[in-house]
């Protein structure tokens, strides 16, 4: 992020207080309480080969909006267009794409019902070595 990108964040943050906060250097162990404690987590990424906050996201009840690249694509199952999997929110690596994703995010929260099935789910998944080591012993035997 740029400076003028950090230093709008940093005036929301003063704006709204209750609403925004703001902290850009890095901490794992607090990162991953913000993580946990959120409602959604933002992954606009452009080019993302893998990715693991999506997984926390999903494991820890928080709803990913995604970009709809790479490891992204292959760990969020979109809410609207699949009600009975979701468990996050896609959209194209564009601001145009990260807008509808925002607003589907805010209909989607404003449904609690639905809101929490999503998170259930997302709580539910499995992203172990032990499924993904079957995955590529699979893999690995198909190509011999």
């Amino acid at each position: 992020m740029n400076s003028n990108g950090k230093s709008r964040l940093r005036s929301l943050a003063a704006l709204i207080p209750d609403k925004v906060g703001l902290r850009t250097q890095f901490d794992e162990a607090t990162s991953h309480l913000i993580e946990a404690g959120s409602d959604f987590f933002l992954m606009p990424s452009l080019f993302e080969p893998c990715g693991l906050n999506q997984m926390y996201s999903q494991i820890y009840g928080t709803l990913p909006v995604a970009s709809r690249v790479g490891g992204l694509a292959d760990t969020v199952t979109d809410a609207d267009e699949d009600p009975a999997m979701g468990t996050g929110l896609m959209c194209p690596p564009t601001s145009a794409g990260l807008r509808r994703a925002l607003e589907n995010a805010l209909r989607l929260f404003a449904d609690q019902p639905r809101y929490a099935r999503a998170q259930q789910r997302g709580m539910a998944r499995e992203f172990g070595w032990e499924r993904a080591a079957v995955a590529y012993e699979q893999l690995y035997r198909e190509a011999l």
